[in-house]
């Protein structure tokens, strides 16, 4: 899998002054455009749309400072439609606007070219099980709020504490499958992953009951799911579960994830300090 991802990174590197097709460099990786994205924000730390864009401002900052060619042509090179637009680009990536640079030979930022290898540390394993499971419904209360890569989700925290007790009571009793009890749902997140983007967050259950009419409902179809199990400090252990996910267990198996919520249970300790954690997530095995 890491072989085809770098045969993908090449093919991103020798079309940095074209139109890049995410669904090409899905084919190259031989997995799918919804696998891609994601296998590769989890490994690379940022999302596949916001490194093609640096990687293309990068090169396009050496033209600049060359100054072989004039600054439109270096914006039309690089897929800007005007000198406008590729100022207020470039600007956000390095700085200091495009003529500027040119004129005072600036230092610029720059996004190195990128390559993934598989480092094998054997000090740890990871808990896992795969699981048909039916069509169920998510039955809690809905909210849309940005995706935060690190640390506490603000809009969430605010969410939650805004749920009156007895509703939170009265959807922990709906609670009839696994995973059991109050379960955080995350679905349908911005296919870049960027941070800052929206999803739709669900603090409920999973269960075949009748919807309550003032809750929030969720259908899911039947299929397969990777259910992965982590214990640890608090937070540490539910911020690196999803990272370790796709940076260690998809590479070595031969799933890839589909289209589909992300369900996250957590047990915390009563001090608050320790975590027992499980992630479901929903998956195919894969044709290759």
């Amino acid at each position: 899998m890491l072989e085809r991802l770098n045969q993908a990174m090449d093919h991103i590197e020798t079309h940095l002054d074209q139109q890049i097709d995410v669904a090409g460099l899905a084919r190259i990786a031989v997995t799918s455009e919804y696998h891609f994205r994601r296998m590769f924000s989890a490994l690379a730390g940022i999302p596949l749309s916001e490194y093609i864009r640096r990687r293309r401002l990068t090169v396009a900052g050496a033209e600049v400072l060359s100054g072989e060619r004039t600054l439109l042509d270096v914006a039309v090179r690089y897929g800007y439609s005007s000198g406008e637009a590729f100022a207020r680009a470039f600007r956000a990536v390095h700085g200091v606007g495009p003529g500027e640079a040119r004129r005072t030979g600036a230092a610029l930022h720059a996004q190195p070219r990128m390559s993934f290898r598989l480092i094998v540390e054997g000090s740890s394993s990871m808990r896992y099980r795969v699981v048909e499971k039916g069509e169920f419904r998510v039955v809690g209360k809905k909210a849309r709020v940005p995706l935060v890569c690190e640390g506490v989700n603000p809009a969430i925290a605010d969410f939650i504490r805004g749920i009156g007790r007895e509703t939170i009571r009265r959807i922990s009793a709906l609670s009839d499958q696994e995973p059991d009890g109050i379960v955080s749902v995350s679905d349908d997140l911005d296919p870049s992953r960027a941070e800052g983007t929206e999803l739709d967050y669900y603090h409920g259950v999973v269960t075949r009951a009748e919807v309550p009419g003032d809750l929030d409902a969720l259908a899911v179809p039947a299929g397969t799911w990777a259910v992965f199990e982590s214990s640890g400090p608090f937070p540490q252990t539910l911020q690196h579960l999803w990272r370790d996910v796709f940076t260690q267990w998809f590479p070595s198996n031969p799933y890839e994830s589909r289209p589909g919520p992300e369900i996250l249970s957590v047990q915390t300790s009563q001090d608050g300090t320790q975590a027992d954690a499980e992630l479901w997530i929903p998956v195919e095995r894969t044709t290759a």
